[in-house]
């Protein structure tokens, strides 16, 4: 499915179900497209994760509710999903910057968060770089872990720290020295509501130290974007430029696969020109 058009189906999606028990590997599966990637693009191109978007739309409708009717603020708190008022109110408070008692009674001031309308800008002057390349199944060794999206931009960095401090002297030295484990940041989404994150490298082809794991990464055909500058903003940069200007009515190109790497080289990553790549699978778009 074109992606500016899996994001409009999906919005349709979550407002039919807005008062069911939905979660956003459940957007995502309505649309047909990886859960991981699909948090990713709606995340970069709406500027809230799907679960923040699915409860601003909730505490709206229910404000709407709580100054329109008679509603006891316990039976709001159940038609939202909350499981307790005392959840539901707090809530509430965070978002609209008063209690339900206090909107009920002014029956104004609560904050207005409408359906989200996806629209593609086109803008010039920063051509992306990148290159379409068929590889074939290729092995990764390293450290995984599973994180949920939702706090995944938190709990990675925090894996790096943790696995430069304690354990890359360590791994290196077991393989002889011959180790390229922290080349790449693997995603591997395998459809449930987390996904595996690898710390990885190229496999040697040698006995691997307890510690470490080995992964097959399946052929492919990857997009494979060129990233210049310091370390996380020029990824971050791509990324965004990827989910809101060359998947939105690509003509040629869709994701095909759960997978993503970050690829890093060595050396200064604060430098100004330090290289770094991101891979995302595709296939070729079914013609009309």
């Amino acid at each position: 499915m074109e992606w500016t058009q899996a994001i409009r189906e999906a919005v349709a999606y979550i407002e039919a179900h807005l008062l069911e028990d939905i979660a956003p590997e459940d957007v995502a599966a309505a649309v047909h497209v990886s859960s991981f990637y699909f948090q990713k693009g709606f995340s970069l191109m709406s500027g809230y994760t799907i679960g923040e978007y699915i409860r601003d739309r909730r505490l709206y409708l229910a404000a709407l509710d709580l100054i329109a009717g008679e509603e006891k603020v316990i039976d709001l708190a159940l038609k939202y999903g909350y499981e307790s008022p005392e959840s539901f109110t707090k809530a509430f408070r965070r978002f609209h910057g008063m209690s339900p008692a206090a909107a009920r009674q002014a029956r104004r001031g609560i904050r207005p968060f409408l359906p989200l309308k996806i629209t593609v800008s086109v803008k010039g002057g920063n051509e992306m770089d990148y290159t379409i390349e068929k590889m074939d199944a290729f092995r990764i060794i390293g450290v995984h872990r599973r994180f949920r999206f939702d706090s995944s931009y938190r709990e990675i960095p925090a894996f790096w720290d943790a696995f430069r401090a304690n354990d890359m002297s360590r791994v290196c030295a077991s393989l002889g020295g011959a180790c390229s484990v922290g080349k790449y940041g693997v995603c591997i989404d395998d459809g449930t509501d987390d996904f595996e994150y690898w710390i990885a490298g190229d496999d040697p082809g040698t006995p691997l130290p307890e510690e470490l794991s080995a992964r097959e990464i399946p052929a492919q055909t990857w997009a494979k974007f060129t990233c210049t500058g310091p370390l996380p903003g020029a990824l971050q940069s791509v990324n965004t430029q990827i989910f809101n200007e060359w998947l939105p009515g690509n003509p040629d190109w869709e994701i095909a696969a759960g997978y993503n790497i970050e690829l890093y080289d060595m050396g200064d990553t604060s430098a100004a020109d330090y290289h770094s790549e991101i891979w995302i699978p595709v296939k070729r778009r079914a013609k009309a």
